[in-house]
């Protein structure tokens, strides 16, 4: 299966290359205007583009951390521990025409499912994208469940292998504007 390559995001701003077997989560429940959310179509995997609000008081690696740490808070975490964050390459990006600073950090947090005790650790890879002239911070994360975690992968499933860290960052490298109205008048 070949990925969905400029898969619109966002009424069509945007687009992308999302793996193979994505789902759009918004044809199954009510997402939030700020997002674009996918599931695989067989692991409990998902991606997820965010439009956020430029986070000036940090920079650099910090607003890396302060995003995940955020993310962790948001989704009430008992426990996040980033792994690495690293600058991303901005000639490598779609966007790099308006992108200022690019960061990918790895990391995990404990947590409970919904209508669920027994929390967690799952693993997390977060791109963000920097764009200050929009005062925005594009976040792109990447929930990667235990193998525990996952939903069954017998024989029937296999057409469709789990998403790999390479097919996260073809979804960040493709990330292209197209229509930069998206962010109100400048």
């Amino acid at each position: 299966m070949e990925p969905t390559r400029d898969n619109p995001l966002f009424g069509g701003a945007f687009s992308a290359t999302l793996p193979p077997g994505a789902i759009d989560v918004s044809d199954l429940r009510p997402v939030p205007d700020h997002q674009e959310v996918f599931c695989h179509r067989v692991t409990d995997q998902s991606l997820i583009v965010e439009l956020l609000e430029l986070q000036a008081h940090v920079q650099g690696e910090e607003a890396a951390r302060y995003h995940f740490e955020d993310v962790g808070g948001v989704q009430e975490a008992r426990a996040v521990q980033v792994e690495t964050v690293q600058p991303l390459v901005l000639e490598k990006l779609a966007l790099r025409g308006c992108c200022q600073e690019a960061w990918i950090l790895s990391g995990q947090q404990q947590v409970a499912k919904e209508n669920q005790q027994v929390a967690k650790y799952v693993t997390l890879h977060q791109a963000l994208l920097r764009l200050p002239q929009y005062q925005t911070d594009l976040l792109l994360t990447f929930n990667q469940p235990p193998p525990e975690n996952r939903s069954s992968l017998g024989p029937e499933n296999l057409s469709i292998p789990p998403w790999s860290l390479g097919d996260f960052e073809q979804l960040v490298t493709s990330l292209t504007l197209h229509d930069p109205n998206i962010f109100g008048p400048e």
